[in-house]
């Protein structure tokens, strides 16, 4: 199911993330590459107790802004919800994130990134996979602004070799049943050089974590 009219653009959930828009009982503090996600897995679940806030998506290529901006924001949203939930794993934190929601008494998803949460921990861990890249669903439609000119290769494709030459595959975790999506994960395994699969992980331990709350 790809995304209705009524879900948030990426370029917003990219740059501005995605303001709560209640007073629910519980609050998700979440990656704005995730919104889609949270939003059908509320909608399909009728978990109308969850409000969401997400913070800008590009925070994926920044992950060191990652704990004090849940530092901040948690402070900021103290008062008004009885629970607060953090929607992110360790994101590249270095374990600083989970220090941070013990201290501050929240509760956060289990493992080291959406890739594992969304392919489930165990399975992913199992694997032992090191010579994958990943993409998501978002990642899939974001690559241009995410992996391509981030790292240069729009202007020097020659480092497509200094940075992928390890890797042996693109691995695309479809949250979603989109033909499009996937015709572009496989563009853009052709882009890198790199074979393709796609595995259909949909939301993963995504689902088991906010089905708690």
């Amino acid at each position: 199911m790809s995304p209705d009219a009524s879900s948030p653009n990426d370029a917003t959930l990219t740059e501005q993330g995605l303001a709560a828009t209640g007073q629910g009982r519980v609050l998700l503090l979440a990656c704005g590459a995730l919104a889609h996600e949270i939003l059908a897995l509320k909608s399909a679940n009728g978990w109308d107790h969850l409000d969401l806030k997400c913070l800008p998506a590009i925070l994926h290529n920044h992950p060191e802004r990652i704990t004090p901006l849940i530092e901040t924001t948690v402070a900021r949203h103290r008062e008004t919800y009885q629970t607060i939930f953090v929607v992110y794993a360790d994101c590249g934190t270095g374990g600083q994130l989970q220090a941070a929601c013990d201290r501050l008494g929240v509760g956060m998803v289990a493992g080291p990134h959406c890739y594992s949460f969304f392919e489930g921990n165990d399975t992913f861990a199992a694997r032992d996979e090191i010579s994958a890249f990943y993409l998501t669903d978002f990642l899939v439609r974001q690559f241009d602004a995410f992996v391509w000119k981030p790292l240069g290769l729009d202007r020097h494709p020659q480092l497509r070799d200094m940075y992928f030459g390890n890797y042996t595959k693109l691995v695309y975790q479809a949250q979603t049943d989109d033909p499009a999506l996937t015709a572009k994960a496989e563009g853009h395994a052709q882009r890198l050089g790199l074979a393709f699969e796609r595995r259909f992980t949909g939301y993963g331990d995504l689902t088991t974590a906010l089905a708690t709350l």
